[in-house]
């Protein structure tokens, strides 16, 4: 953006260089000395090239460079006393350079932002006083509030183009490196973790040394997932949400599988670890009482409302009253851990089952507001 920004300014310099040119050979006749204004202009011509060639470095003109130019700008405004007559400058005619001499306020407000192109603006002032011979009047006044307002916006946008620039710079960088660490996640996912959790499940399964060897798998597989989730379980630093999907994805196994869609998931943290801890305990039942054999699938939904999950599996299900019944003795693991939990978090839970065709857990959380 800066050397779009450099470029600009060249570009404006060569364009009033040339109408200077115009009005300079145009005015010729009626200079008190005609020489002195095809010097100024030859002088114009010279700055403006070595300008253009300096400014146009990467990291652009060094700061004692633009003082030069505005220095140049400003002797070229007062040349204009010894140039033309004192009738016409008396009357109010231009200056030499005429709008030429703004490209080096330009420069400064470019380089140094609102206050530095403020800055600069003063000396153009003060030269067009030198110039006239004569105390500041209303016109005068006028012209240095328009110098200072053009050097103060024109620095002002110049950083906020480059602040724009650079967040979305940042905003493409971290979407590009969400990306990648999702691709890779997915590879990992389709395999090293699914071998982690089926040698973690059989080993366990088999018990002795096997046992503990499942126990490895078991750690090797939680600290990879935690490795390929990366900090996605972290708030966000500008809009404090946090992504589910962080806080979900990584509870695939080998039994479990975890759909998400591509785009965040956003909640604030509360809800987000609710909605979490809900899901990882409808897996956990999915485990405990589906039976063996028996698969869970989740799914992370949003609905434009409200954050959904559902947790669905295959296997043996149970009859409608029974989280009743088990409410009512006492034992309040779904009741507690799932129903309960979502309500404090302000979402619902829905749990349908029938004998010998399943179970499903609908988590729903809304959006705040």
């Amino acid at each position: 953006m800066s050397g779009q920004m450099w470029r600009a300014v060249a570009v404006y310099r060569f364009v009033t260089l040339c109408y200077a040119a115009v009005v300079i050979f145009g005015n010729d006749s009626h200079y008190a000395h005609p020489a002195g204004g095809i010097l100024a202009l030859a002088a114009m011509a010279g700055w403006t090239v070595f300008t253009i060639i300096a400014y146009a470095r990467p990291r652009g003109p060094q700061p004692w460079l633009i003082v030069i130019d505005v220095a140049v700008a400003t002797g070229l405004i007062i040349s204009t006393r010894w140039i033309d007559t004192a009738r016409h400058i008396a009357h109010g005619a231009p200056t030499i350079p005429l709008i030429w001499a703004a490209a080096a306020m330009l420069a400064a407000a470019v380089r140094g932002g609102p206050w530095a192109g403020m800055a600069a603006a003063l000396p153009l002032w003060v030269g067009d006083l030198i110039e006239r011979q004569s105390l500041p009047t209303q016109s005068t006044v006028d012209g240095l509030v328009l110098l200072l307002v053009a050097g103060g916006v024109g620095g002002y946008v110049v950083r906020l183009s480059l602040r724009a620039e650079a967040a979305t710079d940042t905003a493409a960088r971290k979407e590009a490196a969400i990306a990648e660490r999702e691709r890779i996640a997915r590879g990992i996912h389709d395999s090293v973790l699914q071998v982690l959790a089926l040698v973690s499940s059989r080993g366990k399964a088999l018990g002795g040394e096997a046992a503990e060897l499942g126990a490895l798998a078991a750690a090797q597989e939680a600290a990879l997932r935690s490795l390929v989730t990366g900090d996605s379980t972290e708030p966000d630093t500008e809009t404090g949400l946090m992504d589910v999907r962080g806080l979900i994805e990584p509870l695939a196994d080998a039994v479990i599988t975890v759909s998400c869609p591509a785009t965040a998931v956003m909640l604030p943290p509360p809800a987000a670890r609710a909605l979490s801890v809900a899901t990882m305990a409808a897996i956990d039942n999915v485990r405990k009482h589906a039976g063996d054999g028996a698969r869970g699938w989740v799914l992370v939904e949003d609905d434009g409302a409200a954050i959904r999950v559902s947790v669905r599996d295959d296997g043996a299900g149970f009859e409608s009253g029974r989280l009743a019944a088990a409410a009512a003795g006492g034992r309040l693991g779904i009741s507690h851990s799932i129903i309960g939990r979502l309500r404090e978090a302000g979402g619902s839970a829905a749990v349908t089952s029938r004998p010998g065709q399943g179970t499903e857990v609908d988590l729903r959380v809304p959006y705040p507001g």
